[in-house]
C-alpha cells in the first residue's frame, strides 16, 4: 500500500498566546524548533511564577487563554514584528494599539485588557515576552501542531454541524488529503514537504479552548467531551518535530514516508 500524500492548506502562528492567529503563505522552519514568533508573548493572569532567567513551561490557566477566557475570541488582533505593534480590533473597528516591545507599550496593553477582562481576573495582568529560545506553547517540546481537516470535518459530523472551523484547534500546520483520524496512528512516523522532514512525536489532547467558536466567541460545542464519548479519547491532531530546516508552503504536497 502506498503511503498517503496530502497538501498543506494553511500555515499559522500565534504571536500572543490566546489571541488571534497570523496566516502565513510560507514559513522557514528550523530543525528542533517551533515556528519563529509563535507564542512569543503571553498575558499573565495573576502571578504565574514564570522566571525569565530560567524559563519553563507554565500551565496555560496562569495566562489569559481561550480555555478559561472565551471572550478573547471576540477580538481580532494583529502583530507586526518589525514595529512591535499590537493592534486590537473589537466589533469590527480598531479599539487599541500599543507596542509590545517597550515597557510602556506592555503596560498600556495590560491596562486595556484589565478593563476588557473585568470579572475574569486572578490578579494583575502582565505581558510577558518570551526569552530567547522559549515559547509560551502548551508543550515544552520544540514542535509544530498539525491539524488534519478530515478529522475536523468528522468532529462536525459528531456534533451535527455542517462544519467546524479548524481555527478552534489553533494549529500551526493544517493539511488535507488524508483520512479522518489517520494522523493519530502516525506517532513515530515521518512526513516530508519540500525539503522539510518532520517526525510525528505525539497526539494532541484537546482542552476546553476548542469549545469556543472563533467567529462568535460563544462556547457552543463541548468538543473534548464529544471526542471522549465518541472515540474514547480527546485527541485531535498531532505534534510534529522538524528534523531538517527549510521552507513550508501553503499548497505544497506533504507525504507520509
Amino acid at each position: 500500500m502506498t503511503d498517503p500524500t496530502g497538501r498543506i492548506v494553511a500555515l499559522r502562528r500565534y504571536p500572543v498566546k490566546g489571541l488571534s492567529s497570523e496566516a502565513l503563505s510560507s514559513v522557514e522552519v528550523e530543525a528542533g524548533k517551533p515556528i519563529a514568533g509563535d507564542r512569543a508573548f503571553a498575558i499573565e493572569n495573576g502571578p504565574s511564577g514564570f522566571d525569565p532567567a530560567s524559563p519553563a513551561k507554565i500551565p496555560k490557566i496562569r495566562f489569559l487563554c481561550l480555555m478559561r477566557n472565551a471572550r478573547l475570541a471576540g477580538l481580532g488582533t494583529t502583530y507586526d514584528p518589525a514595529s512591535g505593534m499590537l493592534a486590537i480590533a473589537k466589533d469590527g473597528a480598531t479599539a487599541f494599539e500599543a507596542k509590545l516591545t517597550t515597557e510602556e507599550g506592555r503596560a498600556a496593553v495590560e491596562d486595556w485588557f484589565t478593563g476588557f477582562m473585568e470579572g475574569e481576573l486572578n490578579g494583575p495582568l502582565k505581558v510577558l515576552p518570551a526569552p530567547a529560545g522559549h515559547t509560551f506553547s502548551d508543550t515544552s517540546l520544540g514542535v509544530l501542531s498539525l491539524i488534519n481537516h478530515a478529522s475536523v470535518a468528522a468532529v462536525a459530523g459528531m456534533a451535527g454541524k455542517d462544519s467546524v472551523d479548524p481555527l478552534r484547534f489553533r494549529g500551526n500546520l493544517e493539511v488535507s488529503g488524508f483520512r479522518a483520524w489517520e494522523e493519530l496512528e502516525w506517532t513515530g512516523r515521518e512526513l516530508l514537504s519540500g525539503g522539510v522532514r518532520m517526525r510525528v512525536v505525539k497526539r494532541t489532547v484537546r482542552c476546553a479552548a476548542t469549545e469556543v467558536d472563533p467567529a462568535t466567541a460563544e462556547r457552543d460545542i463541548r468538543i473534548p467531551k464529544l471526542l471522549q464519548q465518541t472515540l474514547g479519547h480527546a485527541d485531535c491532531g498531532v505534534y510534529v518535530e522538524a528534523l531538517t530546516s527549510g521552507r513550508l508552503e501553503v499548497g505544497a504536497e506533504i507525504a507520509l514516508v
